[in-house]
């Protein structure tokens, strides 16, 4: 049976304008860190009244970006030599990548967020993952490709779920597979039309010349 395009409505954009049930979400977001010690009371206050200040997205985010989502738990600390997924409070963080006539790239060290969209036309993209930070436990990419490209790479520590449609262009699945316990999980959905998504697992930087010396010993 053929699988139908996911059809659910992409992520909201930075310039569309908050409702008063988002305001409350990130109300309630806050007073929960401040239960939990994240947050003084004087924090709160300052970050409550910005909160329901805020007209749009792009106002509203800023303020719970360095707080974990509500049910969710920070990555904990990783073992001496294990790698380290947790986010770097200095590191850039993109939820977006859209390729029109043009393209983009967003790799090196930043912290992935929960949800990230990428949409290409005539145009094209890559995300690098092999040195991302984690907010979460699991990635979603919601990939959408019309006569353009998006390249996803992955490093090989990780879970991956590939689940999207090709219509007369790719969507390449093969990467799909399990990743080492504990590791973040990179689910890769969306639709390509006269155009590909291409996920690929690589070694993570570093971590190829590591196990050649090992084997060398």
């Amino acid at each position: 049976m053929t699988n139908l395009p996911d059809r659910s409505p992409p992520p909201a954009t930075p310039e569309m304008r908050a409702s008063d049930a988002d305001r409350d979400r990130a109300a309630n977001l806050l007073r929960d860190a401040a239960g939990e010690g994240r947050l003084t009371l004087e924090e709160l206050g300052e970050r409550l009244e910005a909160v329901y200040s805020a007209r749009t997205y792009a106002e509203l985010e800023p303020i719970t970006r360095d707080l974990p989502a509500a049910g969710t738990t920070a990555p904990a600390a990783a073992p001496d030599g294990a790698v380290d997924y947790r986010p770097l409070p200095d590191a850039p963080s993109w939820k977006t990548g859209i390729g029109v006539l043009s393209g983009f790239r967003r790799s090196g060290v930043w912290n992935a967020p929960r949800s990230f969209f990428t949409f290409s036309f005539w145009g094209g993209g890559k995300i690098d993952l092999r040195e991302a930070r984690f907010t979460d436990g699991e990635l979603t990419i919601h990939a959408w490709a019309i006569m353009g490209g998006v390249e996803v790479v992955v490093p090989d520590d990780l879970a991956v779920h590939v689940r999207g449609l090709g219509i007369m262009g790719g969507f390449d699945g093969r990467a799909s597979g399990p990743g080492e316990p504990g590791a973040p999980r990179v689910v890769v959905k969306g639709f390509a039309f006269w155009g590909g998504v291409d996920v690929k697992r690589r070694p993570r930087k570093g971590r190829k010349k590591k196990n050649r010396e090992e084997r060398d010993d």
